[in-house]
């Protein structure tokens, strides 16, 4: 970086180290304290000795991966449509992409209670086929909260396989067919290495957004599946610990982080990075 290009940076340096780097700190002094007074490991040692603690991170965890699943399975058709539309077909899957993300989080899942509940369109749906023998309450389940963050995470992995895709030389798919290649070889060997940039950094976004989602996993799980951010908002809110909600902070943060880091590690892999 240039000097001349310091003072454009100054600013935001400034209110990153204010915003972020300053609370986290603080956060970090609290997560070491005790209630006499001085500083150690005791709150970690506790979380860790807890089993239901540890079992509110395994959960966590794992519904971030089973979102990240999800999401895939679901945003693998758009992604290939993607891939073989036209110039202003693409801008409008792009367009339909972020059109949900111009609603709050909170105002989807609330309408994701309307749809799941008693008398929404989906347990009516399944009543009126046989499926289930009456309406019924689809709430309060892994598989509502998977649902429903699958659904409002689904941009954060399709706008970064978008953005790889859009500058990526189709031609090589004509190339592929030219030497005898089916569309399931196409496929497997061409578009999914060119999207696999995309893809990952994609997962990153979307495993970190759906293990913080306190609002759609608090909402959606109900009180019978608990997941860290409500784990931490029971300390601070409820029993009034800040230095153990601390260190339950910095265990999802730094458990998180790792899954991520590796994660970006991959997307920037030399025979990843080549394809994008």
């Amino acid at each position: 970086m240039t000097r001349g290009g310091i003072p454009f940076v100054a600013p935001m340096l400034a209110l990153s180290i204010a915003g972020f780097l300053v609370p986290l700190v603080v956060l970090a002094a609290f997560s070491f304290s005790d209630p006499a007074g001085g500083f150690g490991m005791a709150n970690y040692v506790k979380l860790f000795a807890d089993p239901l603690a540890l079992q509110v991170l395994f959960d966590t965890l794992a519904l971030g991966f089973k979102v990240v699943a999800s999401t895939t399975l679901i945003g693998l058709p758009i992604i290939l449509l993607f891939w073989h539309a036209g110039p202003r077909e693409r801008s409008l899957i792009v367009f339909l992409t972020l059109l949900p993300m111009l609603v709050s989080n909170v105002v989807r899942t609330f309408a994701w209670i309307v749809i799941l509940g008693r008398q929404g369109p989906v347990s009516q749906t399944l009543a009126q086929l046989g499926f289930i023998p009456a309406p019924r309450s689809l709430l309060f389940n892994e598989t509502a909260v998977v649902v429903v963050l699958s659904q409002i995470e689904l941009p954060l992995l399709l706008l970064p396989v978008m953005a790889v895709l859009s500058r990526t030389d189709r031609s090589l798919v004509s190339a592929a067919e030219t030497l005898g290649a089916g569309p399931w070889r196409i496929l497997a060997t061409v578009i999914l290495p060119l999207a696999a940039p995309g893809i990952l950094a994609g997962w990153v976004l979307v495993f970190a957004s759906a293990t913080t989602s306190y609002v759609t996993q608090s909402v959606i799980g109900g009180a019978r599946h608990i997941y860290l951010p409500q784990y931490i908002y029971r300390e601070v809110g409820v029993l009034f610990q800040w230095p153990s909600a601390a260190a339950i902070a910095f265990v999802l943060l730094a458990t998180t982080g790792i899954i991520m880091a590796a994660m970006a590690m991959l997307a920037r892999h030399p025979r990843l990075a080549s394809h994008g």
